[in-house]
């Protein structure tokens, strides 16, 4: 009996440990991971985005997996889809 106690003792401050990291760390990643596949799935053409290199550029075509993108100076170019930080905002 003494030594089940001791072990539920020992156990007791991990599990309060995973707990803290799950609801601190994990669940606020997760629940950003969301949102950002849902504004990706909610892009059209026309949309404004901004890139992971800071980047404003405009969609012209959502293809499988890649944006047709337009540069202010008129050029066209592909993008993958993960290089997507946010939507542009004016």
């Amino acid at each position: 009996m003494d030594q089940s106690g001791s072990l539920l003792g020992s156990l007791l401050p991990l599990v309060v440990l995973f707990g803290i990291f799950y609801f601190l760390i994990i669940r606020p990643q997760q629940k950003t991971q969301k949102e950002h596949v849902a504004m990706l799935d909610s892009l059209a053409k026309g949309d404004k985005i901004v890139t992971s290199g800071g980047l404003i550029v405009e969609i012209v075509k959502v293809e499988d997996g890649f944006f047709r993108i337009k540069h202010v100076d008129g050029t066209e170019s592909r993008l993958v889809k993960t290089f997507v930080t946010s939507k542009w905002e004016e």
